[in-house]
């Protein structure tokens, strides 16, 4: 109950009453302490008035007026004479004098706190202005100890009503507090457990229905939250059925392309001149297929092979990638550039570096011949202490606003209709590997540029 958010609330709503109303307490009994004098000049002067009617009263009916009065002596200044109206012998000299006429606040409150914690009994005289100006001054004198007790009985009744307001206010909000709050956070708690059970199940998703504004705005965030994570759970369900009938072909196709391969080894031994120039081509991509093949079954039991890295010349592995495209472009109207220095050398792995700008040469060369308009594609090199930049650029028609938001996510950030994104995931990945990062530079209607960072690090010889 009380480790609880309506429990805590309801100890914390008591506590908060009863300090406003201790702030309240001290200028209330300084108050009561004010109109208690204020009341005992009155008092006094209405038992004055006796004497004025008749200039002799016995001391008998004298006695009675001051006790009545709750006072010792009356002293009233009527016209600039000081006479003393009634008297009767003070017990102790006088204590202390107070002028209710120009009291300020802060004054009332100090006294009032002297005196409730004085428990001495004093003599005091308090001079006031009489009422319905009946003289210029009214001075009495009296005893505190009726003053002291009246104020603490005062005060005790002050902190009980407190109290009793502070409780009944404290459970009422308690109440408020379970209806309100507590109420629709167990329901989104609720749903959040329903949701843990089976959060494939799409029928589990909170449907936000709260009326305060904060607790809808948290459904809305929760409801957008199992939104993702359900598509996202689908998304792996149908990578895992993916990756393994990829699996499935690509420990057939491993088969084909060896015994492929057979075959290219007699069809470099050919007289002709053309077989003769594209026969390695060949050769060297029916090893990559098979390379290919290994990998993607590897990466069905685990994550990319790490690279092996060795310090290579990033030309010949352009040259060859531009190769390979040219060969695919055929008569369309689309040319290549490269701007590597001969001597360039990049610590990397070979065949996945390859992988990774044939990926985005292939992506750039594809945009372009879809657009239907004639392109360029070049590739160029920069480096300074730390790492090497390798620059994929095009004269395409820019990336769509979806490829983008989703760039390097696996079916989800394809740059071609029909296109998976595959080639850029797993491109983002080969580079990671490297410890290095792919980037889209810029996109537009003027063409695509991609950035592939590889840090140098220890660029000794392995």
């Amino acid at each position: 109950m009380l480790n609880s958010l309506s429990g805590r609330f309801l100890i914390l709503t008591v506590i908060f009453v009863m300090l406003a109303e201790v702030l309240i307490f001290v200028p209330s009994v300084a108050r009561f302490r004010e109109d208690y004098l204020l009341l005992r000049l009155e008092r006094a002067q209405i038992a004055s008035l006796a004497l004025l009617a008749d200039d002799m009263i016995d001391a008998e009916l004298e006695t009675e007026l001051l006790e009545n009065a709750e006072v010792f002596n009356v002293v009233l200044r009527r016209d600039e004479m000081r006479q003393l109206i009634l008297s009767s012998p003070i017990p102790s000299p006088i204590h202390a004098t107070f002028d209710m006429r120009d009291a300020g606040a802060f004054g009332l409150i100090r006294d009032a706190l002297v005196r409730c914690f004085d428990g001495k009994d004093r003599v005091i005289r308090v001079m006031g202005a009489p009422v319905r100006e009946a003289g210029i001054l009214i001075e009495v004198t009296m005893d505190t100890r009726g003053l002291r007790l009246a104020m603490l009985d005062y005060g005790v009744r002050i902190l009980a009503l407190s109290a009793v307001i502070s409780v009944v206010t404290a459970f009422l909000l308690f109440l408020a507090v379970r209806a309100f709050l507590v109420r629709p956070i167990k329901g989104v708690i609720g749903y959040m457990q329903s949701y843990a059970d089976a959060p494939e199940d799409a029928r589990r998703i909170i449907q936000p229905s709260a009326g305060i504004i904060e607790l809808r705005e948290a459904e809305e965030a929760l409801q957008s939250l199992q939104v993702e994570l359900t598509a996202s759970l689908k998304q792996k369900e149908r990578l895992a059925q993916l990756g393994g009938a990829v699996a499935k072909v690509s420990h057939d196709l491993r088969n084909i392309l060896t015994s492929a391969q057979l075959f290219t080894d007699r069809i470099e031994m050919s007289q002709d001149p053309t077989v003769t120039r594209l026969a390695p081509k060949l050769v060297n991509s029916i090893t990559r297929a098979v390379h290919l093949c290994e990998s993607t079954l590897a990466f069905g039991k685990a994550e990319e092979p790490p690279p092996k890295l060795t310090r290579l010349p990033l030309l010949d592995i352009v040259a060859d990638v531009i190769e390979s495209e040219r060969l695919a472009v055929g008569d369309y109207d689309l040319s290549f550039a490269e701007d590597i220095p001969a001597g360039m050398m990049v610590r990397a792995d070979a065949e996945q570096l390859y992988r990774v700008i044939s990926n985005l040469v292939r992506n750039a060369r594809q945009a372009i011949m879809a657009s239907g308009e004639a392109g360029e594609i070049s590739v160029s090199c920069q480096e300074d202490d730390d790492v090497w930049f390798i620059f994929i650029s095009d004269t395409g028609p820019g990336l769509p606003p979806k490829a983008q938001e989703h760039l390097f996510t696996p079916f989800q950030g394809g740059i071609r209709k029909g296109g998976s994104g595959l080639g850029l995931a797993i491109s983002a990945e080969l580079v990671r590997g490297h410890g290095g990062t792919v980037r889209l530079k810029k996109t537009g209607s003027d063409g695509t540029c991609f950035e592939i960072c590889l840090p140098k690090g220890d660029v000794a010889d392995t």
